[in-house]
């Protein structure tokens, strides 16, 4: 007889204990051994931090600390331009601004604290 009980999203039985979770090999789905179903909820953002290590909020102004092409355009950012109200977002380029030239995604490290 399984020990382990049944999957909270399927219902079917067939589960078994990984570490400190309980898996269902017919759905995958994985749960702590408590019995609370984890949620999938907004991923937790981790600390973003300029090009000098400053921490970055939403909000702040930045600089750019060197000039970016835009790829798949002709425009090009040029180093010292000011960068106003600046969005923390998820992902690779971790910023989301709105500049004279448009709205742009950058990485952090082409910035500065200001």
């Amino acid at each position: 007889m399984n020990a382990a009980p049944a999957c909270p999203q399927c219902s079917m039985e067939n589960t078994y204990p990984d570490a400190a979770l309980y898996v269902c090999a017919d759905c995958g789905h994985e749960w702590s051994e408590s019995g609370g179903v984890e949620t999938v909820g907004e991923p937790e953002r981790g600390v973003v931090r300029d090009a000098n290590g400053n921490v970055l909020s939403d909000g702040d102004t930045v600089v750019l600390i060197k000039d970016l092409r835009v790829k798949g355009s002709s425009i090009t950012l040029k180093m010292g331009t000011r960068v106003k109200n600046i969005r923390i977002v998820g992902g690779d380029h971790e910023i989301d601004c709105r500049t004279d030239t448009g709205n742009f995604m950058l990485k952090a490290c082409f910035l500065k604290k200001s």
